[in-house]
């Protein structure tokens, strides 16, 4: 009995279908990359007195504080605010990458460790 197309030792599949899935994939990765990558994520603290807004390849992209929020008297409270909104919009940008991959891997089992 002749095989058909296949891998070695009899398992099913045309190396050239998966192949290309592989390159369509990849493609559908890299375009959904470059689109994450030029999405801003934005996040506020402190009742809106900071707002850090950072890219999607996850570089601050700038600050904005409220003339009110700056008490030289309080300087730490200031400080936990940025920290506070940086690690919440770089926590947006995370998942919105995340999500991304779930949508390119799904099906595959295990996903890749992005």
């Amino acid at each position: 009995m002749a095989k058909r197309g296949g891998f070695p030792g009899g398992m099913p599949g045309n190396m050239n279908n998966l192949m290309k899935q592989a390159q369509r994939m990849q493609r559908q990765m890299e375009e959904g990359q470059k689109e994450l990558e030029t999405k801003e994520f934005s996040a506020k603290a402190g009742g809106g007195a900071v707002e850090a807004v950072v890219s999607g390849k996850k570089e601050l992209v700038r600050i904005q504080i409220a003339e009110d929020a700056v008490d030289p008297d309080d300087v730490e409270m200031l400080q936990d605010m940025i920290v506070a909104a940086v690690n919440e919009a770089l926590k947006q940008a995370d998942e919105a990458s995340q999500e991304l991959m779930g949508k390119m891997t799904g099906g595959l089992g295990g996903g890749f460790p992005f």
